[in-house]
C-alpha cells in the first residue's frame, strides 16, 4: 500500500523572520498532537504489532518515515523563523509551554482501538494544519502546509481503510 504522495515537497523557505509564526508552528512540531507525537506513537504501533500483523506494522512504518520528513520541514522553517525548533511548544488553546514527552501519548494494544486513535489523529492534524496555513501569511509556509495536509489525507484515507477491513 502506497503511504505517500507523488508529488514534490516545497523548498523549506520563509519571506522572513517572525516568531509568532514559529510559536504557531511549534505546535505542530512538538505539541500534544504533533508530528512529534506521531511518530513516537506509529513507532510504538510498529514495534507492538511487527510479530502478530505484519502488514499493518509495515505501514504504520512507511507512515511515520512521512511524518519525520514533515517534522524535518516543520524544524528547519521554525529555525528560519527565528526560533530554535525544540520540542516545547506553548499550545494554542491552553497556553502553556511545556516540553514534549511521551507520557501524553495512549498507548493501545488492539489493533482496531489502535487505527480509531489514527484516524483521530489525522483528523486533527488536518484541521490544525489548515487552521495553521489560514493564520500564516507566508506564501512559503502555506505552500509547505498544503503539501503536509495531501499527505495527513492520504494517512487518515489508509487508516480508514484499515479500520474497515477488520470490521
Amino acid at each position: 500500500m502506497k503511504v505517500k504522495l507523488d508529488i514534490p515537497y516545497p523548498e523549506v523557505k520563509v519571506e522572513k523572520e517572525n516568531l509568532e509564526y514559529a510559536e504557531i508552528l511549534s505546535e505542530d512540531y512538538a505539541g500534544l498532537k504533533s508530528e512529534t507525537t506521531a511518530i513516537f506513537l506509529y513507532s510504538y504501533q510498529n514495534f507492538e504489532k511487527f510479530k502478530e500483523n505484519k502488514e499493518f506494522a509495515k505501514i504504520i512504518e512507511e507512515i511515520s518515515v512521512v511524518e519525520m520528513r514533515h517534522l524535518e520541514m516543520l524544524g528547519k522553517t521554525i529555525k528560519l523563523l527565528g526560533k530554535n525548533p525544540t520540542f516545547e511548544t506553548c499550545e494554542t488553546l491552553c497556553r502553556n509551554c511545556v516540553m514534549w514527552n511521551a507520557g501524553t501519548l495512549k498507548y493501545q494494544n488492539n489493533l482496531k482501538d489502535m487505527l480509531k486513535q489514527d484516524i483521530e489523529g489525522e483528523k486533527n492534524a488536518i484541521t490544525t494544519y489548515k487552521l495553521h496555513r489560514d493564520i500564516i501569511d507566508d506564501k512559503y509556509i502555506k505552500e509547505m502546509l498544503s503539501r503536509i495536509i495531501l499527505d495527513e489525507e492520504k494517512h487518515l484515507e489508509i487508516f480508514e481503510t484499515l479500520y474497515k477491513s477488520i470490521n
